[in-house]
């Protein structure tokens, strides 16, 4: 039997997800755009499920923006709101530790005329909001801040942040508040009202849902359209923001997972919490030395399913290829960059060195994690250091 300690980097389908999905791949196979019944059965279907997330995330109907991925979505969201924006000089903030498709975007845009500020963080992941509130201007565009980090697991505090940018913006449009979420909405309220933020990024295949669906989600405004330009151009589908054809099998799916992680979130937490500190007590019996690379398991800014270990005296790589061998399949972070076998920048952040990044491993749990696999799993690490 294989072990997966990989959920943060995908989750497998729900049944119940695949089921709701079925029908829109042969029987209700009909494109949103056109008027004639299978069309509008495709947008009725859309249509339902952009009320559905709408409801989860606290906004309205036209603040649900569908794309292919968060990682659209997070373009979506800088990109647009530089587009938008006509400020001179504009300036973005983010953290040293956002995702890559966050990063990467900022490093394109700096390329380009727009000023990037990086956020420092302390050895927990937090950023610094000394440093924030001392960055703030009024060229200030966007300030986008990760939910929950995928590497490390870190809990940012959003509210806190979202106050700070509040209290600068006033009456004023910018700076917006973006904070990606694909890692958090399994575990943690993502309503964007209660979070104070203006964009929020979010992932059906983080949540037991299908790959190739995501969704930017904005607050309600009085104009009910957030101030971005579409970085897709086409047939004006998704009020104008995202052309091209929805994905309504992908969309249907997605709104059914978040039905679902929904209702057992606050259990789910628990349970995923109690299994990772079931892990770390015996990943410290195996090896005296291990530590865990950001906030500790009992901390109140860490999600539960995030366990990120460093292994003096051992190379990530090497530890990865034993655990798979021997049928545990972990990562040394993200899957996005995975294949680039450079050491993670996230640990590095921290104010850890080369050599600790590189002997680093994330293990992820979810739905499918038992006791018995955590036990079975700690057996196999054994024989592999």
């Amino acid at each position: 039997m294989r072990l997966y300690f990989d959920y943060a980097a995908s989750t497998p389908v729900d049944p119940r997800v695949f089921e709701a999905m079925r029908p829109y791949f042969s029987e209700k196979f009909g494109n949103p755009g056109s008027l004639h019944t299978f069309g509008q059965e495709a947008t009725a279907a859309v249509d339902k499920s952009r009320e559905a997330l709408a409801k989860f995330v606290g906004t309205d109907f036209r603040g649900i923006i569908f794309t292919s991925s968060a990682t659209e979505a997070n373009n979506l969201a800088i990109r647009g709101a530089i587009g938008a924006s006509h400020v001179r000089n504009p300036r973005i903030i983010v953290s040293a530790i956002e995702h890559e498709s966050v990063l990467e975007v900022a490093k394109d845009l700096g390329e380009n005329g727009v000023e990037i500020v990086r956020l420092s963080v302390n050895r927990e992941g937090l950023v610094d909001l000394r440093k924030l509130k001392e960055t703030l201007n009024d060229r200030t565009v966007l300030v986008s801040i990760v939910c929950v980090n995928n590497e490390i697991g870190t809990v940012e505090p959003i509210v806190e942040i979202s106050r700070i940018i509040s209290g600068f913006r006033g009456s004023k449009p910018y700076p917006l508040f973006h904070s990606d979420a694909a890692q958090a909405f399994n575990f943690f309220g993502c309503k964007v009202g209660e979070l104070g933020v203006d964009l929020i990024t979010l992932s059906a295949q983080k949540i037991y849902g299908p790959k190739g669906a995501g969704a930017l989600c904005f607050r309600p405004t009085e104009s009910n359209a957030p101030n971005l330009k579409p970085i897709i151009f086409g047939g004006g589908q998704e009020f104008g923001l995202r052309s091209g054809t929805e994905n309504v099998a992908g969309i249907v799916g997605f709104t059914k997972a978040a039905e679902l992680a929904v209702d057992i979130r606050e259990a789910e937490f628990r349970r995923i919490l109690s299994l990772k500190k079931r892990f770390w007590e015996g990943l410290k019996s195996l090896h005296k030395g291990v530590e865990i690379n950001g906030p500790a398991v009992d901390s109140p800014h860490v999600s539960p399913h995030i366990l990120n270990v460093y292994f003096p005296g051992h190379e990530s790589e090497e530890l990865l290829a034993k655990f798979d061998l021997k049928g545990v399949a972990a990562s040394v972070g993200s899957a996005c960059s995975a294949k680039l076998a450079k050491p993670s920048y996230v640990i590095e952040a921290l104010g850890y060195g080369k050599e600790r990044a590189r002997g680093s491993i994330r293990f992820s749990l979810g739905r499918g994690t038992t006791e018995g696999q955590i036990d079975e799993a700690l057996d196999i690490i054994k024989i592999s250091l």
